[in-house]
């Protein structure tokens, strides 16, 4: 009963998600994941058989050109990677306009964030034309944690040292504007 429960309200949590095109298990792309990982900060120490193991856990959605992937102030709670396509990052002002912050492209990841923390998301995220990125969900991250402990560790460090670094380069950043 708990279980079909968490699955509704992960359902009911990415709605956004379920408006995306779903390609299918990410297990059948392994290999394009793969030669992927080396534009991929955050996967660039995973071996073949990390890649297989993870991608046992993820699914893989396309999204066509001006569809939004992530919508700022929603609760959603995955990570995306995206695997081919680009990506514009954009945070809504003080009036509510979006104002770009960055492109992206394959081997980033968006969302990090909110699949741990579980708060709204924090930027807008609209593909700048068709897309293809696999999704990593919380409770995926909890079942790689119980079943494949190895990997969910060497995920956690990566997402603890992406998030720190980006916290340094805001502080760094935040810095020099004070001082500017």
């Amino acid at each position: 009963m708990n279980k079909m429960i968490e699955e509704q309200d992960a359902q009911a949590q990415n709605a956004l998600l379920q408006t995306l095109q779903c390609i299918g298990d990410a297990d059948t792309m392994v290999q394009q994941i793969f030669e992927m990982i080396g534009h991929s900060k955050f996967f660039s120490d995973f071996t073949r058989e990390d890649v297989e193991q993870l991608a046992a856990f993820m699914q893989v959605y396309r999204a066509d050109t001006g569809e939004e992937i992530i919508r700022e102030g929603e609760v959603d709670d995955y990570l995306i990677l995206i695997m081919d396509g680009r990506v514009e990052i954009s945070k809504a002002d003080s009036q509510g306009e979006l104002r770009p912050m960055t492109i992206v492209g394959p081997g980033a990841t968006l969302g990090e964030m909110s699949m741990i923390d579980g708060e709204p998301r924090f930027a807008t995220c609209v593909a700048l034309e068709p897309t293809t990125f696999a999704v990593l969900s919380r409770n995926s991250m909890v079942k790689i944690i119980i079943e494949e402990p190895a990997l969910g560790s060497k995920i956690l460090i990566k997402l603890v040292t992406l998030l720190s670094q980006r916290l340094r380069a805001t502080s760094s950043n935040l810095l020099h504007y004070l001082e500017g």
